[in-house]
């Protein structure tokens, strides 16, 4: 797990973005058929796709350092099977929220 260099968002809290992966030693055949799919709809210089799925979160107060450690615990405990998956925390700045929002 890593966590991106950023400040905590503006108001409503810290925002973060938490995205699951299969790790890489795990056969991905979701991101194998989006691979296969793109090819044949004319992207053939897709090398490799890896399907997960992203979480937006926001959590009361300003503890960026408090923030992070419960985001990995969440993850641990809920949000990822750390048997199979990987995750990786981002504390989004201003910037990036602006990102998320297109």
């Amino acid at each position: 797990m890593s966590a991106a260099a950023a400040r905590p968002a503006g108001e409503g809290g810290i925002k973060a973005r938490v995205t699951v992966y299969p790790r890489r030693e795990i056969l991905d055949p979701q991101g194998k058929a989006i691979q296969g799919a793109l090819a044949g709809i004319g992207f053939a210089e897709v090398e490799e796709v890896r399907a997960g799925k992203s979480f937006e979160i926001t959590l009361g107060g300003g503890d960026r350092a408090a923030a992070e450690a419960r985001l990995a615990e969440m993850c641990e405990k809920l949000l990822a099977n750390t048997v199979v998956e990987d995750y990786r925390v981002e504390v989004l700045d201003d910037d990036q929220l602006e990102e998320v929002r297109a």
